[in-house]
Formats: C-alpha cells, structure tokens, sequence
C-alpha cells in the first residue's frame, strides 16, 4: 500500500503549491520547502510504482511498509501544522509558522532516510527497476459495451429452469429454490428490488409473475416476504437462490428444485477461457497451464472467474505457472474455504491504488448496490488517484480493472452500455474487504455512534459523542441513534518511530480524532441527533457525507474543514450557502440532495472554490464572478468543473457561462414564470461557448416553444460542437 500512501501525500503538497491555492499565501515562507519535498516524493512516487509491477508476490515487503507509515506520518504532519497557521490568532500565527518549520525539516530528515534505503536495495540489484523481459500481450482497450454478462456452461441447468417455469401449474405460485454454496453459480443475474408489503401486493394482484430472490439465508426470511406474493393461480413463479438446504425444502414446491454442481472439466476449461482472454485470439501454448489451472479450482465458478480475471493482465508462462503454484497449496476440504484463498490470492496481486479502491467497498452495508458516481468521487477525494485533467477518467480504469478481474459486479449501465451506473461485490469478495480493513494496512474503520444521555430528554443539547466504538446491532438499528462510519489514517507502527512522528506524538497524544480522513452515514432517517458541532474536532476530514434528512441549514462546523474534498448534504427547504464556503478550498465534489422540494443560494464567493469538479444542488442560482484584473480572470472560475445540475435558467447569463466553460455535463432548470428572465440571459447565445460539453439537460425552461414572439427557436449551430446527448423535460 506504500504507492497509494505516497500517492497521496504528493496530492496534498501539491495542493498547497498550486498558483491559485488560497493557502499559498500562508506558506510562502515554505514554498522552496514544499517544493523540494514535492521533488523527492514525486521520485518517491515513480520508484514504487514500478516497485508494485516487478513485485510478482503482491506482497507487502518491510520496505513498502516503513515507506507507507512515514507517508502516513508526513502527510499527517503538514496538515496538522498548515491547519494550525490558519486557525491560530495573530499572536500565536508565528509560533505556528515555527512550529511548521521544525517539522518540515523533521519531515525531509524522514523521506531521505527513506531514499538512503532504497538507493541500497537499488545499488544490490535486488529489486531492479529494468523493464520486464517478459511478453506482453496489449492489454485490452474494449469499453463496457462489448462486456456481456452471458452465462458460461450451465447449459443443462438452465434448460430444466426454464421447462418448470414455462410448464403450467395448477395451486399456490410455484416457488424454484436453486441450492449452491457461495459462488457456485446460482445467481442468475437478476436484481431483487424489494419494495413494502402492500405495495408489492397490490401491484401483483390478477398479475402472472417471476419474482427473483437472491441469496437467502434463512428460512425465518422466507416466512416474512412468502405474504406478499398473492397466492391465486396465474402461472406464476418465484425462483430464489440460496446456500441452504433447509431454505430450499421449508420454501419450494415439492419436486421443485435445482442443486447446482461444480462445474466439469470442459465447463471450467470454457469459463476461465472466456474471462482470461474475452475477445483476444487464444494463444494455443497457454492451454495446457491454462487447464491445469482451471482444473485446481475444483468446479467452482467465482474461483475461476478469479484467478482468470488475474491472469488476464499476465501474458507470460512462467507467471501463469506460478499462479498455479500458488492455486495448488489452497488446500481444503472446504470449498468457502478455498475459494477466500483464491479471492485473497487475486487482491495481493492487486496495485496498492486498486487495493485501496476495492477495500471501499467494505464501507457500504453488505450487498448494496453502490451509485459508481458516489463511489469514484470518494476515490478521487482520498488522494490515491493519480492527477490529472482528467481524474475521471481514472477512477473510470480502476472500477473497469477491477471489474475486468471479476472482483466487482456491475449491476446497472447507462441506456447506450458505455457506462456503469451502479455495482457491487459478490459476499466473499465483500468478505475479503473487511478482513484486510481490519488488518489497517490502508485505513482504519470505525463507527462513531450518537447517543441520547438521559433517555427522558430528546434535546439535541443532551446528546454525546461515542467515537470509535463497536456497538451491538440492535443499538445501531435503535431510530435514536446515529451512526456514522469512520475512516482513519494508520499513522503509528510499532516498529518505527521518526522523528517526526515523535514531535507528533508530544504534540498530539495521538488524537485519533484528527486521524479521521473520512465520515460516511448509515441509519439516520428516523435518528433525531445529526453530527454537527462534533465535526470541529475532525479537522483533517477529506469526506463527510451526511444524509441525515432534518438538516434545515448549513452546518457552520463544516467551514473550518480546510482538507474537505467530498461534501455530501440531504437537506429540506431553502438552504442559503454561507460566504465562508470559500474556506473549503479544496473541495472538488458538493452535492446537496433536497428532501422536499428546495433552491439553493449561492453567494459570489462560491466563485473562489477553483478545484471544484461537481457541484450537484437543487435548484441554484448561481451568481456572476466577481470583478476582477484582467491578469487573474482565469483564477476565478470553475475550470475544473466537470458537472452541474439544476442550474438556473435565469443566470445563464454570458459572465456565468465563461465561468463554467469546461463542464462537460450540464442540467439547466427553469419554470414558466422564469420564461422573460430566461431569455434576457441569452443562453442560447451562450451555450455555443461550452465547448468541452457533451451533455445538456434543459427541465421546464420553456425555450423551445416561446410563447410570445419575436423569440426564435434555437438552431443546430447554437449548440457546442462537442454535443453528444440532449435532454428535454417539459420544455
């Protein structure tokens, strides 16, 4: 995980060297420090990545792991320090200024120790930077939309499904238990989307249906939904899927079920074929490693889609038969067992950057279904990702790689199959991602739980803050309670102790709450008590992501979180956006998602959050850019912006357009009574200036049909030339 570590310390030095960087001015006494620091770490940052491909184990060597810890550290201090500069009044400004100073120099004394290391291994020959002499085959460029999801082998199986859901039947709907242990097969892609009681009923009532179940692990669970399938005849089924026997028998119909086997030889042969080289010509020297490999994953599906989906990047014997190798000595009688083995096989060989963004997944509740513009957004905010223009695009190689080696599921697409909407990981995958959070390797994740003092008292005044403590489930599930998932930064090992860390450790005793990179919310629809004034205390926070639906006003606490990429808010009624918004420099992602119906002010202020790459709001006016010289027009604007939705049609003014003139996906939303104002902006004019823009989606403006003339109606050439995608809604 060193990579990911130092990866994301260049992210934070680069963002106080910055041209346009609020925080340049509070350390231009530094800025040769930061740069010649920016220097070894960038070298740092090369010397590891290669590091990461020639390492064939995938594991974690004591080098990597004092790299990664003094990272941490590093990384850790300058924030704790630049947060000190800014917060401190102008008495104590300058020992804060000494204080920073004292610890860069600590902090350069770490990273060329670090250096002095790595120049020994280098000068030994032990970990050679040369190029890899074996063949490489390209890698393959397909997008998503040549992906298919088609099932491989189970031809028998499927063939029997479909005769009994086809064959009439006279009595109660038919119920088709598939029985298998975890990842045999029987989930046959098909998403269960639970809706109330009564309102499936209703909605199934005089209907013929197939209802899909997946996974179900007790028959206590069968019990509870087996209400809400009306029971009149109308040829219907439900088929559900499930690793339990007893489910299988207390649930279907008699003589009505499916035991899905381990796959045969040639079954096993085709599937891992088909994952290990999709679309590519099948180089005739790989088969026979290729089927002694499928042969040692015993018939189970998920573990050769595994180890296929890992050797899909290695196009070299001698790395095929050492996976084999490593295949053999997963020795158990246990086929769970195994397929972990297979599954922890395939994440060691991992990059530290796809590590990290796969141990995301163990946030979320297990088996949800994850927005992928939610979970990218918080990759790019952590500070692993490479930067670039285009980060996106990034984050979009890493879900695709990970996706590509059978580790994450996708579960929806866009409407044209280029895009992953939203995905998931299968249990044991899921498995795996809390085990390695447990081992802290890349964070720490812990739960910070709100709690009522005195049960009799409901006064948000009343309520504590239990940071960092395991609770029973049926606390968190209590509506009284608020529980927020914490992630935090490993800064200490025992076996290493820099000097920096020790001013730290003086300094600090080790506050865990400044350690917290991360706050994302679970269970708070019916919670009474919302995080507010406890954020103070979480100065270093890079995500906070609250979804607590009685917030009525932007929490003020918030505007003193320097570090904050990822700002997510559920909020009801008018929200006014304070000017200290501005503060928040950093801040590459806003999202405010309405309750009720709501409108956003911004103040012009917004205007300096020049990182800004999403801002999602409800409806939002958005105000012009303040007057300023001609030489600093191009610092103040959003030229990072990537997308924007429910823009107000009344200021799409020219001024407010050049500000946002790279967005590349872009909402405007109007109403009728905005029809005069709207077109007094000129946005039809305008658009034409938006050239990066691929996607316009115009909600209720009324432009294409004016109701009053001399208004025209606007032509092809009034939109960008980058257009892809138009989207009208009453309009």
């Amino acid at each position: 995980m060193a990579h990911a570590s130092v990866a994301s310390l260049v992210r934070t030095i680069e963002s106080l060297l910055t041209s346009n960087s609020p925080m340049q001015s509070l350390t231009c006494d530094h800025s040769e420090d930061f740069s010649a620091l920016h220097e070894k770490i960038s070298s740092l940052e090369v010397f590891l990545k290669n590091f990461e491909k020639n390492n064939v184990s995938g594991e974690m060597t004591d080098l990597e792991l004092q790299v990664k810890e003094v990272a941490n550290i590093v990384e850790h201090t300058i924030q704790v320090r630049v947060t000190e500069v800014l917060e401190d009044d102008e008495n104590q400004k300058e020992k804060a200024q000494e204080r920073l100073s004292d610890s860069l120099l600590l902090v350069a004394e770490d990273i060329d120790r670090i250096w002095k290391e790595l120049t020994k291994i280098q000068n030994k020959g032990k970990h050679a930077l040369k190029e890899s002499t074996a063949q490489e085959f390209p890698r393959s460029s397909r997008n998503i939309l040549n992906v298919e999801n088609s099932m491989v082998g189970r031809d028998d199986q499927r063939k029997w499904l479909v005769q009994d859901l086809t064959r009439s039947y006279s009595g109660e709907p038919k119920v088709i238990p598939i029985v298998g242990m975890g990842g045999i097969g029987d989930t046959f892609d098909m998403n269960d989307e639970a809706e109330l009681a009564n309102m499936l009923q209703k909605s199934l009532k005089g209907k013929r249906y197939l209802i899909v179940l997946d996974d179900m692990w007790k028959s206590e669970a069968w019990d509870a939904v087996r209400l809400c399938f009306p029971s009149e005849n109308k040829g219907s089924g439900i088929l559900l899927t499930t690793r339990n026997t007893d489910v299988a028998r207390d649930a279907g119909t008699k003589n009505l079920s499916l035991q899905m086997d381990l796959m045969g030889l040639d079954e096993s042969w085709n599937l891992f074929k088909s994952v290990a080289f999709a679309n590519e010509a099948f180089p005739s020297e790989f088969e026979t490693i290729g089927k002694q490999i499928a042969d040692e994953c015993h018939g189970l599906p998920l573990t050769i889609a595994v180890v296929a989906g890992l050797l899909k990047s290695k196009r070299a014997i001698e790395n095929w038969k050492s996976v084999e190798e490593d295949v053999k000595s997963f020795v158990s009688n246990d086929p769970d067992e195994r397929c972990s083995r297979v599954v922890g096989l395939s994440y060691d060989h991992l990059t530290s950057v796809l590590k990290a963004c796969l141990l995301h997944f163990g946030i979320f509740p297990e088996g949800s279904e994850i927005p992928v513009k939610n979970l990218m957004r918080s990759w790019m905010a952590e500070g692993f990702l490479k930067l670039e223009n285009d980060l996106e695009g990034e984050a979009e190689k890493c879900l695709q790689e990970l996706v590509d080696r059978c580790l994450v599921l996708v579960c929806k697409k866009s409407l044209d199959g280029t895009k992953i909407r939203s995905c998931k990981v299968h249990d044991l995958i899921y498995g795996l991602c809390l085990r390695e959070i447990q081992r802290g390797n890349v964070f720490i994740m812990n739960n910070i739980v709100l709690y009522v003092a005195d049960p009799e008292c409901l006064d948000l005044s009343m309520h504590k803050m239990r940071p960092f403590k395991r609770v029973p489930g049926d606390l968190i599930d209590n509506p009284y309670f608020g529980l927020y998932r914490a992630l935090l930064t490993p800064v200490h090992h025992q076996a290493l102790l820099t000097p920096v860390h020790r001013q730290l450790r003086d300094h600090d005793n080790s506050d865990l709450l400044k350690q917290t990179c991360s706050i994302f919310s679970f269970h708070l629809n019916d919670s009474c008590l919302i995080l507010k004034s406890e954020l103070i205390h979480f100065k270093l926070l890079k995500v906070l992501v609250l979804r607590h639906r009685d917030i009525d006003n932007f929490p003020l606490q918030i505007l003193s979180l320097i570090w904050l990429r990822y700002l997510s808010l559920v909020v009801h009624g008018h929200l006014l956006i304070p000017p200290e918004i501005c503060r928040l420099w950093n801040l590459q992602t806003l999202v405010v998602k309405e309750y009720d119906p709501s409108f956003v002010t911004c103040p012009v202020q917004i205007w300096e959050l020049v990182q800004l790459r999403h801002l999602k709001l409800p409806r939002f006016y958005l105000p012009h850019r303040p007057s300023v010289s001609v030489d600093k027009e191009r610092d103040m604007g959003f030229s990072n912006l990537q997308t924007t939705s429910r823009l107000s049609s009344c200021c799409c003014t020219r001024e407010v357009i050049m500000g946002i003139q790279n967005v590349k996906k872009l909402e405007i939303s109007g109403d009728e009574d905005d029809y005069e104002s709207f077109w007094e902006s000129g946005l039809v004019n305008n658009l034409v200036h938006l050239h990066q823009l691929e996607t316009l989606s115009l909600t209720g403006t009324y432009i294409l049909w004016p109701r009053t003339l001399p208004a025209s109606t606007p032509s092809a050439k009034s939109f960008p030339a980058m257009l892809k995608k138009l989207n009208l809604t009453s309009t």
